[in-house]
This record gives C-alpha cells, sequence and structure tokens, in this order.
C-alpha cells in the first residue's frame, strides 16, 4: 500500500523503485537548502536517514494526506527527533503541504520546529527530541490498536547512539514480553553520534543479539538500498507473534563528500556556499526552486521581525544591546567560563569528569583537551544521564570530585529521581553542569529549552544551586563550588553568548548576593555599573529594587539604565548568583528600603520569584508593610525554535519587559504615597488644637483663681479705699458746712 485515500481505499500515488531514488535524492536537495536558510539544524543525521523516509513515506506506510487523523492510518514515531527536517520533508512529499514550505525550518511561529511537536503539524504523531523515549510511545499506540482491535502497524525510527538510553532496552523489553508484532522499529545505524564513533563513546553492539534476547525478529539491510528497505519493511509485515527491528547501516552526511562519517556534522547545519556544493553533488542545483525556498523563509524572517517589535514596550530610543553609540558591551558564551575553570583547575587529581554525548557543546572536555594525562579521569558514559548520575554517587562516596555536564532539561530532569534518592540523600560532593538553560537556546526548541530546573533542583533538600551571570562569574561559581562547597551542588548556565558584565574585580561571594548601581552611561556598559557586596551596601534611597539571576542580571541593569534615562528612576538591582542557599537579608533589606522588588528570570516565571517572595513574606518586619511585587520570567509555557535573542523578546524577558514591569509598579507606589501625603494634609487642616494635660490643665486653672482672687482682692480694696476717700470728702464737706452755719449765726447775732 502507500499513501491512500482513506474514504475510497484508492492509492492517491504509487512509487517505483527507482521513483523513490529520484525521490530519496529531491529531499536530500530539500534538506540542505531548509538547514542553509534555518542557519542551525542536524546535517549529517538527516542525510543518512532520508532513503528510509523516503521508503516509509511514499510507499509502505498506509496515510492519508488529506485525511491526516485517519484512525486506520500507521503511525510513525520519530524516536530521534533531532532528524525532524527528514520527517517534514517526508510529509511534505507525501502531499501534507507544499514542500518548499520546510525552508521556515527552526523559524519562530512556523510549526516546523527543531525538534518535532505533534500539536503544531498535521502528521507528526508525537513530541519527541529527548532522546530514548519514542519507542515507549510507540508500544503504547500498539497496544491500543489490540485493544480497539484495530490493525494499523507502528514505525519508531531510532538512532544506534540512542541506544545507549536505559529506556530503550526497558521499552524493548515490553514490546518483546507482550508480542508486539504491530511495531517495527527501525535502527538508522550510521555508528556516529556528537562525540564520535559509538563504539568509542559507549558501544552497544552487537544490537542484533540483544534485541533477538528480548525476543525481537531482527532484519539487516543496506539503509541506502532502496529495494532492500522495502523487502525489508514487506518481511516485517509478515512476522507474527514478535515485535520486528531493521538495523539499517547507513552513512551520516550521506551524499556529501565533505560530510560522510564526519562527526561534526552530526548537529552542523551548510552555510550557502557549502549548500550549492551540496547541491551540486546531488545534481539538483538547477532543479529544485532554490530562490523560491529562501524568499520563504526571508519573507517570513521580515514578518517574525515586525510581530516581535510591535509586542516590545516602547520607549523614547532604542536601548537595545550595541544599538548605542556608548553602553557597548562584549559577549561570550556562559559556558565557556565553566570549560575555563576545567581547564584550568582540572589538575586536582580528585577532579573526575563524566561526559554524556555533548562534552564539546557544553565545553566539559575542556577538562581533558590539551590536557592528555588527565584522559584517565574522563569517562564518556554516552547518551545515559541516570546512569551516570549514580556513577557520579559512587565515585562522590569514595572521594572523589565527579563532574557530571549535560543540557539543562536532561541535567536536572531526566535524572531527578537519582539526584533526589541517591546524590541528595546520601548528601555526596556531586557537581551537576546543567547546560543551555533558557530560551536562549534557540532552535532547538522546546525539548532543549531548560526553563523548569529551578523548581527541580531547589526543592532537592541538601542541593545548592548557582546561576551566575556572565562567563566570568560562571567560571568563579564554578570553581567554588567544585572546590569550596561540600555536597549536592547545581551549576545552570546559558548556551548563547551573553553580555560580559563581571571581571575579576567584581565581588562574588557564594551564598551572598550583589548590589549593583547605575552611575551613568559610559563608553563600555560595564563601566557604567558599581557592583558591591549587598552586606557591605548602604542604602541610597532607590525607588525600586530589580532582583535576577543569570543572563537576567545583564537585562536588570539595561533596565536600570531604561529607568534612569526615561524616567529618572533609581533601581538597586540585586544580582542573587546564588539562588539556594538564597540571600534573604539583602532580599528583605531591599524590600524594606525601596518599597518595590521586580525578579527576573530567563525560566518558568517563579522559580526564582517564588523564593523571592517567599523570604519577604516570612520577614516580620514586613508585615503590615506596603510593598509593590512583580515577575518577569516565561508565563507558563513552553519554549519554541527560534533565533536566541528573538526567543528574548517573545518570551519577554528582556529589559524593555522588566522597565515595564518595574515602571508600572513604581506608579502605583508614587500614587499611593500622594494619596497618603493629600490624606495626612487634609487631616492636618481640620485638626483642632490638642487638649492640655489634665494636669497642666488643673494648674493653669488654678492660676487663673489665683490671678481672678487678687484682681477680686484688689478692686475690694480699691473700693474700701475709694469708700473711705468718699467719706472723708463727706466729712470733709459736712464739717464745712458746720463751720459756715456757724459764721452764719456769729454775723446774725452781730
Amino acid at each position: 500500500m502507500a499513501i491512500l485515500n482513506s474514504k475510497t481505499g484508492e492509492v492517491r500515488r504509487s512509487y517505483t523503485v527507482d521513483e523513490l531514488k529520484e525521490a530519496a535524492n529531491e529531499m536530500r536537495g530539500y534538506d540542505m537548502i531548509a538547514l542553509a536558510a534555518a542557519g542551525s539544524g542536524h546535517s549529517g543525521g538527516t542525510l543518512s536517514i532520508m532513503d528510509i523516509t523516503a521508503a516509509l513515506y511514499l510507499q509502505v506506510a498506509d496515510h492519508d494526506p488529506k485525511n491526516p487523523l485517519w484512525k486506520d492510518r500507521d503511525r510513525i514515531v520519530w524516536s530521534v527527533g533531532h532528524k525532524a527536517p527528514s520527517l517534514y520533508i517526508g510529509l511534505g512529499m507525501a502531499g501534507y503541504f507544499d514542500v518548499k514550505d520546510v525552508a521556515r525550518l527552526r523559524k519562530l511561529y512556523a510549526p516546523y520546529q527543531g525538534h518535532p511537536h505533534w500539536p503544531k503539524l498535521d502528521g507528526v504523531e508525537a513530541s519527541t527530541g529527548s532522546l530514548g523515549q519514542g519507542l515507549s510511545i510507540a508500544n503504547g499506540i500498539a497496544m491500543a490498536a489490540r485493544l480497539n482491535n484495530q490493525d494499523y502497524r507502528v514505525y519508531c525510527l531510532m538512532g544506534d547512539g540512542e541506544q545507549q538510553e536505559g529506556q530503550i532496552w526497558e521499552a524493548v523489553m515490553e514490546a518483546g514480553h507482550f508480542g508486539l508484532d504491530n511495531i517495527c522499529g527501525v535502527v538508522d545505524r550510521n555508528r556516529l553520534q556528537i562525540d564520535g564513533y559509538c563504539c568509542d563513546v559507549m558501544n552497544v553492539e552487537p544490537l542484533e543479539d540483544k534485541y533477538r534476547s528480548f525476543d525481537w525478529h531482527v532484519i539487516e539491510c543496506d539503509g541506502h538500498d532502496m529495494e532492500c528497505l522495502l523487502d525489508a519493511f514487506e518481511e516485517a509485515k509478515t512476522v507474527k507473534g514478535k515485535p520486528t527491528v531493521i538495523l539499517a547501516t547507513t552513512i551520516k552526511g550521506k551524499g556529501v563528500d565533505f560530510m560522510e562519517d564526519v562527526a561534526g556534522w552530526h548537529g552542523k547545519p551548510p552555510s550557502m556556499d557549502q549548500m550549492w556544493d551540496a547541491l551540486k553533488q546531488f545534481g539538483l542545483d538547477k532543479k529544485l526552486p532554490v530562490k523560491k525556498m529562501l524568499k520563504i523563509a526571508d519573507d517570513w524572517q521580515k514578518k517574525v521581525t515586525k510581530e516581535l517589535d510591535a509586542k516590545q514596550p516602547r520607549f523614547s530610543k532604542s536601548y537595545w544591546w550595541n544599538e548605542t553609540r556608548n553602553m557597548k558591551v562584549d559577549m561570550d558564551p556562559t559556558r565557556k567560563g565553566f570549560g575555563r575553570a576545567l581547564s584550568e583547575r582540572g589538575d586536582d587529581k580528585r577532579v573526575v569528569c563524566l561526559g554524556a554525548d555533548i562534552s564539546g557543546s557544553i565545553t566539559i572536555s575542556q577538562f581533558y583537551e590539551g590536557h592528555p594525562e588527565r584522559m584517565d579521569r574522563w569517562f564518556s558514559i554516552g547518551i545515559a544521564e541516570q546512569s551516570g548520575t549514580g556513577v557520579c554517587a559512587g565515585l562522590a562516596k569514595e572521594g572523589k570530585l565527579p563532574v557530571f555536564g549535560t543540557y539543562g532539561v536532561f541535567a536536572s530532569g531526566r535524572n531527578l529521581d537519582q539526584l533526589r534518592t541517591t546524590v541528595c540523600y546520601g548528601n555526596f560532593n556531586v557537581f551537576i553542569a546543567g547546560a543551555h538553560g533558557g530560551v536562549s537556546v534557540g532552535p532547538d526548541g522546546a525539548t532543549h529549552q531548560a526553563l523548569e530546573e529551578l523548581f527541580q533542583m531547589c526543592g532537592l533538600p541538601n542541593m545548592h544551586v548557582e546561576v551566575p551571570c556572565d562567563s566570568v562569574e560562571t567560571q568563579r561559581a564554578a570553581e567554588h563550588l567544585l572546590f569550596k562547597v561540600k555536597g549536592p551542588k547545581y551549576l545552570r548556565f546559558a548556551r548563547e553568548a551573553t553580555p560580559v558584565v563581571t571581571d575579576e574585580k567584581t565581588p562574588y561571594k557564594f551564598g551572598k548576593a550583589n548590589v549593583i548601581r547605575f552611575r551613568g552611561p559610559k563608553p563600555k556598559f560595564k563601566d557604567a555599573f558599581e557592583h558591591t557586596l549587598a552586606s557591605k551596601y548602604k542604602s541610597e534611597d532607590e525607588d525600586l529594587t530589580i532582583a535576577a539571576c543569570g543572563p537576567s542580571v545583564p537585562e536588570a541593569m539595561r533596565a536600570a539604565w531604561i529607568l534612569k534615562k526615561e524616567y529618572g528612576i533609581e533601581t538597586r538591582v540585586l544580582n542573587v548568583h546564588t539562588v539556594k542557599p538564597l540571600d534573604k537579608t539583602a532580599v528583605v533589606k531591599a524590600a524594606r528600603e525601596t518599597g518595590v522588588v521586580v525578579t527576573a528570570e530567563e525560566h518558568q516565571k517563579g522559580g526564582f520569584g517564588n523564593k523571592v517572595a517567599a523570604a519577604i513574606a516570612a520577614d516580620k518586619r514586613m508585615h503590615g508593610r506596603p510593598l509593590g511585587f512583580g515577575m518577569v520570567g516565561v508565563d507558563d509555557r513552553f519554549g519554541e525554535s527560534g533565533q536566541p535573542w528573538e526567543l528574548v523578546k517573545e518570551f519577554e524577558v528582556s529589559a524593555e519587559h522588566i522597565a515595564a514591569e518595574a515602571k508600572r509598579l513604581y506608579d502605583i507606589k508614587a500614587e499611593r504615597l500622594e494619596k497618603e501625603e493629600k490624606k495626612a494634609a487634609r487631616a492636618a487642616a481640620k485638626a483642632k488644637p490638642a487638649k492640655p494635660k489634665k494636669a497642666a490643665q488643673k494648674k493653669k486653672r488654678k492660676t487663673q483663681r489665683k490671678k481672678t482672687a487678687g484682681k477680686k482682692s484688689a478692686k475690694k480694696a480699691g473700693r474700701k479705699t475709694q469708700r473711705k476717700k468718699t467719706a472723708g470728702k463727706k466729712t470733709a464737706k459736712k464739717a464745712g458746712r458746720k463751720t459756715q452755719r456757724k459764721a452764719t449765726r456769729k454775723r446774725k447775732k452781730k
């Protein structure tokens, strides 16, 4: 069968062997164009698996592009999710959409994510990317077919390096045990993984014997021989009572001479010139619509840029990194600080490093690069995070200082139970490096963007968690954790080049935050700020606080610059590089002294912010005290593909969003203070003079009575004196009249 009309049962399109070979060649050409347009992705594996893809989607599997959810379709699960471009091109060639549209690969808002996400694109059966999980999904789908009495088949595409994951063998055991004969596993056996040949990294051979031992039917074939592939798929359909696996031997980078059998092309896209070279080797440079596809990619990118710009908070000018004439920054990937620490301090014989296949990407390989004498203390354990974590516990128990690094999503999630039960419960001195934290990982998309590990790691008793802000602080933090901190420790750092905002003179003390103050624009961004240990900092009566960790610290610093220049707002930035144990003293002090706290994290909102909020809420000195509080972070969503700095904008964790949230809370605080001042003024205007105290009132009344009594006595005495004067005058007058009468009588007698 092949591509069907699910309503009529008729075949929509069938291919001959030669047509399938030609289609596979064209698909490799589309792959090169899409990867070059994306500027990222996996060339080697997508080329090695393309013949298998063409056989499955164009001839072997029953499916209907016009009815993607047809209940009787065959299901194809891509456990090897990083080879997603092959999947998308297979769907396009089958008719689910115009195959030229794959030019939007790994671009923001496009359905062609770096790793498959089934809700975004018809024809994708499962969201994958974390290796080793697809076969378990396929088992569940196959079991459902049995329960529903359906006879569809389930195909699961895997890589040979992926066979190092323990979950693969749990799933192999299950399928064999339950006799799931409707499952057909396909291993793209190209013999290479990121760190080199599989047999050198962690040998998984002989795969034939391993699968047979779990009661699987095994078919070996040449994965580039189309007739051999078709025969293998037909044989698998006839097997009853047990699952089948096709071990397809392939060449990584098949068809491109400079890519073939080169491990370095695992996760690398071709440049435009290399794309044209590859197309010529395929004989497709004049056949495929290259210019149309590149225009599709370019037009989409312009649309994305316009939408992102519309979402950004607006200010009087752009404050974006290195877009102004001053305030320039140097950029350096924070992961390189981790590598430098291991390179410079790895001579200590106690230090043992374990790689998990992505050693160069996270820079843990710098431990031995240039130091061949350390190779006896380097162990590549392959794609096996859970076992690697347990190995570290055993090493630590015997006095070693083990360092185990991988992407943060795997370092904190895949092995969470091992970290909890084996490492933290035992309180072993194990150093876990969680690389590629945050959305700035970029085009790889949600499966590889670590946004939850602070919830996971900070919730583990005995665990110490450090989130440095740049490559310089990452190196200092790595050295301190390795030699000074006893017990489990987790270092979270980013992949992308981020601003360097500290140097060797910048204060650094584990468990203690730094206060960063903007002092005015300078030619170099770093020089415009002053760093002080929070324990030594004296308040400058700032208007608000931004508490940040990791790459959000430079963004918080840029937000402080925006707030000062745009509104005259003074900001206290807290660099909380140690998230656990948290510097609660610095956090509460900032809350009390500024009245507004905004947390900033390139992580699910609350991983850091919740710890800050809890510290403030638990402090009795904050009870009843008004506080404006906000969080800036990824708002309860998964990441997606896009360029790193696009995603910083899309997920609203940039300085512009931090500044906007800080200004909103500042305005609320200012409005509250203004209302309080007006209320106080009105109360003062209405208030009567204060009544004296009782004792004072009594004394005053007594004094008043004395004064009144004195006045009365004086008045009485005055009246008495006046009466005397009046009586005297009357007596004198009477005496005068008497004398006058006597004188009158004497005259009369004469």
